[in-house]
């Protein structure tokens, strides 16, 4: 189950409807299930009061009563921690000041092929100053903190949301980091941050919990970005993550069947695996199609589309080693079930991706 903000945890806690949500899907089958992005404890690491938080008593307790839901019929669920970044205060209006979480005080192209509105991108072009070396470290501080509060609510592993233009990707992407210090440069220096914060997450949890990374090529800024233009470039990206501790590489594509590169028709998630040789997982329209018009968020216009088929023949050929599936798995909480056994699926109902069925 891919991770999917839900918007449905006042003031960052979990409900007991977010735990019946996860446990109705854990108890499916499925492999694993990945939560909904959720908060460091950072103040600027979300901007909607209603994403889920991973601090504080009553948000840690709230995660308490989802994991034993969870293991109670025998699934295994990842939080997926996260800090807005440059996105923060930009789809929603934030309950905090502003204080500015960039790398080098740029949010993005000024061109990019985006799916918020032109105004929100307009105020959030003003570029600003960069994070400090504090900053920096309070951040990185922040994610291991969320992540032992996560191993202590057993918690069977850390996602981290490294994808998409927010705070990780940004070091990440040249575009947004300028740095000339140790966090900056060139494409295997821009990995330092992201680094540092798979290294805090790994001392807090050991060795025995495995850490997930999700990464992409396009960015909330720029639909048509390119973290790495070559396999060579991306090797650059991913394999000093790899030797900080990463264990699985959630290679976040909008289409999961569009090969990564030209002259191979390997995916994104397939150069992952080849060049770091850890687990890769597959995610972008598996079980749902997708317009591939101008990018944009999702609508009634999505329809049905069955391409199991093909998914699984890559699988299966060790192209990848997990496949993720997002709205199917919204749409209906038994699409997993329904998929091994052969019955038919809901119709796709865009309401169900406004409530916790």
């Amino acid at each position: 189950m891919a991770p999917m903000t839900r918007y449905a945890s006042p003031d960052g806690v979990p409900s007991e409807e977010v735990a019946s949500y996860y446990a109705r899907r854990a108890a499916t089958g499925l492999g694993l299930a990945i939560t909904e992005g959720v908060a460091i404890e950072h103040r600027t690491a979300v901007d909607h009061p209603g994403i889920p938080r991973m601090h504080g008593d009553k948000s840690l307790a709230g995660w308490r009563t989802v994991v034993e839901a969870v293991h109670a019929v025998g699934g295994v669920i990842f939080p997926q921690l996260w800090h807005q970044g440059v996105m923060w205060n930009v789809e929603n209006s934030a309950p905090y000041p502003s204080v500015p979480m960039r790398p080098s005080g740029v949010w993005g192209p000024l061109d990019g092929t985006i799916s918020i509105p032109e105004a929100a991108r307009s105020q959030a072009l003003a570029e600003c100053r960069a994070m400090t070396e504090s900053e920096i470290q309070d951040v990185i501080d922040a994610y291991a903190r969320s992540a032992r509060y996560a191993r202590d609510l057993d918690f069977d592993g850390i996602a981290i949301h490294g994808a998409h233009g927010y705070l990780i990707d940004t070091f990440l992407w040249g575009i947004t980091n300028r740095r000339k210090d140790r966090w900056g440069g060139g494409i295997r220096a821009r990995t330092e941050f992201g680094c540092e914060v798979v290294k805090s997450i790994r001392r807090e949890i050991g060795n025995e919990r495995p850490v997930l990374l999700r990464f992409s090529q396009f960015k909330m800024q720029d639909y048509k970005a390119m973290l790495a233009h070559s396999p060579d470039e991306l090797a650059d990206v991913l394999q000093p993550l790899a030797d900080a501790g990463v264990d699985i590489f959630d290679a976040s594509q909008r289409f999961f069947d569009t090969p990564a590169f030209p002259n191979s028709p390997l995916n994104l998630a397939g150069w992952a695996k080849k060049l770091t040789g850890k687990l890769s997982m597959t995610v972008g329209g598996v079980g749902l199609g997708k317009g591939r018009g101008s990018p944009q968020h999702i609508d009634a216009s999505q329809g049905s589309d069955n391409n199991l088929d093909q998914v699984l023949s890559r699988f299966l050929a060790h192209e990848f080693d997990l496949v993720a599936v997002g709205r199917s798995i919204l749409n209906d909480p038994h699409w997993f079930l329904k998929a091994r056994t052969g019955e038919p699926f809901l119709p796709f109902d865009p309401a169900a991706l406004q409530t916790l069925t």
